[in-house]
Parts: structure tokens; C-alpha cells; sequence
């Protein structure tokens, strides 16, 4: 067996990389890596220079594991920021680092596809060989399903807010276990809609026009423009290559007033979950964010039997409306020994401030007392409920 670098998934056929992994997750799909290099959001212009690790048996790809040169962190939601700047001080570079993750992407799911775990073995060894070859100061693993098992990672925990099925058959099933006056509140929110003459539909992939994605894109970077001052993340390439090549992975909640198309939020699904992603719109329209990204995408995974709702990083509303907070997980490695050791102990007293702040946040969900929750670990240990 021998592993290899590669530069770009433009090296590899689709098919070749697409059949090693023994998943529908979507992010890890050859379409979804190459339309973010191809479209110029991860080049080392950008900072997320690909350097994907791919395990071969002869002629047979038997491995794959997709990491990314960074000279910053952006884009990762796993904030190390601090590290970076304790490394500066003592005039030691943190930047570049090698990443195992998805660009833009704090959705958990698998990082790595591989045969066997020696095989795995093989590329995390080789990755660490490069980490040391082109001194790098550091490897992270972010938002895996399941731990690495190998090398010296230190693990690092976060909370999120999903939604889980517990058998709905429709949103007002979902609604009937929160306690009375939680119930009224959604019920209000949702009204609004209708009363502003808003139209919301989720619209498949295949389904969707040029002019839907000309809007979206449109919505998108406005609203990223008016938040943050960029153009946002991803561009209009982007979004035009995963919309003619991915369409079976896409469902968009398109809102209308007037006939016009004023917002949209674009999801992604597999066969068990669906990820909310990227939102836009004309302007901050009363309650259209809350319908778009969380209860359309509600509906939806009922509508459809998917398990999970994952809506994306942060946004501590959430819990109110039936999100359920839930531990993630990264892993990182760090080369030189002092910082390996002093973030080993930062890292003991933020997992258990994280413990804490999830449970206490779980005692605020608006259920009925005695409605059953999904355990707090369910993500950290995804691969044994099933991808």
C-alpha cells in the first residue's frame, strides 16, 4: 500500500473518490470538494490550500482523507484563535496548520474513508510525516463523527442545537410536546408570516430555476455584506456548479412576497439529516429567518422521515424552538511539547465549563416535563447510531 498527496480533486475521477466512501453524507462528495477549488474558495490564495492524503492498493483507491494547508481560521468554527495568538507571542509561527475538515462546514460526519483501520493508520502517518517535512505547526481534525485513534490528539468539546424525530407525523405532532405558553409563542412567530403576505415553499434541487440561484446568490451576499462587510465565504460559481451537479443533495426554502423571491435558505440532506446552510434575504423581514431556516426545515425532515435536523453553528434561540443541545468534538495535535501540554490543560477546564453550559442549556428546551431528549453524546458518537 502507498499513500500520496494530491493538490486538487481535479486529480482523481469523481467516481474513484466518491466509491471509497461508504456514505451519502454530502460534503465529503467529490462534486461538493471540487466546486469549492474550482470555483477559487479553497485555493492558497484563499488560505485553504487542498493537500488531500489518498491511500491506494495498487491500482484500487482504498483511503481518503481530506485535509487542507491553513494559513488562518477562518471558516473552521472551532476558534483557536487564543493559540494562535499565545504562539505569536513567543515568536513562534502557528500558521501554516493542517486541517482534516470540511471548508465552511460545522456539520458532523465522517473525515477520513478508509478500508481498514490500518489503512487509516497509514494516512494519519503520513500526514504527521508532512506536518513535520513542511513545518507545520500543528494537525486538526474538525467535526468528526468518531475520534481519529491515532496519534497524540487532544480532544476538544463544543455544543450545538439540532432537532431530533421522535416519530412526528407532522409539525403540530412536534409542537404538542412543548409545555402550553413555548407552543403559543412558535404558533404567533409562524402567523406573522402569513399576516407580512410572505410565501414560503421548500423547493427541491432538480426543481430549482437559473433565476433561483441568481436570487439566492443575490440574498446571500447581502446579507453576508450587511453583517460582516464581505461578500461572504462562497461566490456565485460556487453555488452555480453544486446547483447543476448536486441537485439530488439539495432542497432550497424559497419565500416570495409579491411574486418576488426576498429570501431563501439553502439545506443539504443525506438519507437520515437534514443541514440548514446558507440563508439570504432582501432585508430583516419579522420572523422570515426563523421560517425559513428552522421551521420549513422542521417540516420538511418530517415530511420526509429524516432523523436529524442539524441547522447549522451557534444561535442560542434555537433552544427555545425545540433544538436540542448537543455535544461536538474536534481533535488536535500539536508538534512542539510546551504548547501541546499548556493547551492540554486549557482544554480540561473549557470541557468541563462546555459540560456544564450544555446541560444547564437542556433544562431550558421548551418540552412538556418527562418528554424524552436525545442524549447529550449523540453526535460524538454518530458512527454508532448510523450516518
Amino acid at each position: 500500500m502507498r499513500t500520496e498527496f494530491i493538490q486538487s480533486l481535479a486529480d482523481i475521477p469523481a467516481a474513484q473518490w466518491d466509491a471509497v466512501w461508504d456514505t451519502d453524507y454530502p460534503f465529503v462528495k467529490h462534486a461538493f470538494l471540487l466546486a469549492l477549488e474550482q470555483s477559487g474558495c479553497t485555493t492558497a490564495t484563499t488560505g485553504w490550500q487542498p493537500h488531500h492524503c489518498l491511500a491506494w492498493d495498487g491500482a484500487t483507491l482504498v483511503g481518503a482523507l481530506p485535509l487542507y494547508i491553513k494559513e488562518h481560521s477562518y471558516g473552521e468554527y472551532v476558534f483557536d484563535w487564543s493559540w494562535a495568538n499565545a504562539y505569536h507571542q513567543t515568536g513562534t509561527p502557528y500558521y501554516p496548520k493542517l486541517v482534516n475538515a470540511i471548508p465552511f462546514t460545522p456539520a458532523t460526519g465522517p473525515r477520513w474513508a478508509a478500508s481498514d483501520s490500518g489503512v487509516l493508520a497509514k494516512m494519519w502517518d503520513a500526514a504527521l510525516a508532512d506536518v513535520s517535512r513542511l513545518e507545520i505547526s500543528s494537525l486538526h481534525c474538525l467535526f468528526p463523527a468518531s475520534p481519529p485513534n491515532h496519534l497524540q490528539f487532544l480532544q476538544r468539546l463544543d455544543c450545538q442545537y439540532h432537532w431530533f424525530n421522535q416519530g412526528y407525523a407532522e409539525f403540530n405532532h412536534f409542537l404538542d410536546t412543548f409545555a402550553s405558553r413555548k407552543r403559543k409563542n412558535i404558533n404567533k412567530e409562524r402567523a406573522k408570516i402569513r399576516e407580512q403576505g410572505f410565501s414560503v415553499a421548500m423547493v427541491e434541487g432538480r426543481d430549482l430555476t437559473e433565476s433561483n440561484w441568481q436570487n439566492f446568490y443575490r440574498l446571500y451576499r447581502r446579507t453576508y455584506r450587511k453583517r460582516s462587510g464581505h461578500d461572504g465565504y462562497l461566490n456565485g460559481d460556487f453555488f452555480q456548479s453544486i446547483g447543476a451537479t448536486m441537485r439530488d443533495s439539495i432542497v432550497m426554502a424559497v419565500a416570495t412576497q409579491g411574486g418576488e423571491q426576498v429570501a431563501a435558505a439553502l439545506y443539504f440532506k443525506d438519507a437520515r439529516t437534514l443541514y440548514g446552510r446558507y440563508w439570504g434575504a432582501q432585508e430583516e423581514f419579522d420572523g422570515l429567518h426563523f421560517e425559513c431556516c428552522f421551521y420549513q426545515g422542521i417540516e420538511y425532515a418530517i415530511q420526509k422521515g429524516l432523523q436529524r435536523f442539524d441547522p447549522g453553528a451557534q444561535g442560542e434561540h434555537k433552544i427555545l424552538r425545540g433544538f436540542t443541545p448537543v455535544l461536538t468534538q474536534s481533535f488536535h495535535f500539536l508538534q512542539d511539547e510546551r504548547f501541546a501540554a499548556a493547551i492540554a490543560r486549557f482544554l480540561h477546564q473549557e470541557t468541563q465549563q462546555v459540560l456544564h453550559y450544555c446541560e444547564d442549556a437542556r433544562q431550558v428546551l421548551p418540552f412538556k416535563d418527562g418528554q424524552p431528549l436525545t442524549p447529550r453524546d449523540f453526535l460524538i458518537r454518530l458512527n454508532e447510531n448510523g450516518l
